[in-house]
């Protein structure tokens, strides 16, 4: 049993993967699951024994998306200096960036999607973003921290706009 239960988590992996990277690729409203689908290498059908809804497989790849920021961030916060903090945290979106930058224009592209339900996921997944910064900020003791962290999320949104459009020389300032 615990190997078809392990079989299960990957192929769900599996579909939330190509899901990723089909909504970044065409959008949301362009890919179909019969898309994931083929770019999972299972059938259709298949997709609905995990997700009810294309809307679902959506969230669900929101939640995995904004999860690897938060938890590459936390782990920033609880590891750095106060000097290297900043430093840090930047370094890990770029790392970020460049490893899982589907994971990046899909919440880009969630963004501009008027569902409330995915308008809640993004609200939700900035909220905590901005709330892990600020909180580090203020316990660095760091100067004007409210500030500081909306400067830091107006960068990271700069260096998302910079790998939409292969535009590098927006975020080297």
């Amino acid at each position: 049993m615990a190997k078809i239960d392990s079989i299960s988590v990957n192929r769900k992996s599996d579909i939330i993967s190509a899901a990723i990277e089909v909504f970044a690729e065409i959008g949301y409203f362009r890919a179909t699951t019969a898309k994931v689908a083929e770019r999972a290498q299972i059938s259709q059908p298949y997709i609905f024994r995990f997700f009810p809804t294309k809307e679902a497989l959506l969230l669900t790849a929101l939640e995995v998306s904004w999860a690897r920021v938060i938890g590459s961030f936390r782990k920033v916060v609880e590891t750095a200096s106060p000097e290297q903090l900043e430093t840090g945290l930047i370094q890990a979106y770029e790392d970020i960036l460049d490893a899982y930058q589907h994971e990046v224009l899909l919440q880009m592209q969630a963004q501009t999607i008027r569902e409330d339900a995915i308008q809640e996921a993004m609200r939700s997944g900035y909220g905590e973003v901005r709330r892990i910064v600020l909180d580090a900020f203020r316990a660095a003791g760091m100067p004007n921290a409210e500030e500081r962290t909306m400067l830091f999320l107006a960068r990271g949104m700069l260096c998302n706009v910079s790998a939409a459009l292969g535009m590098p020389e927006l975020k080297d300032v």
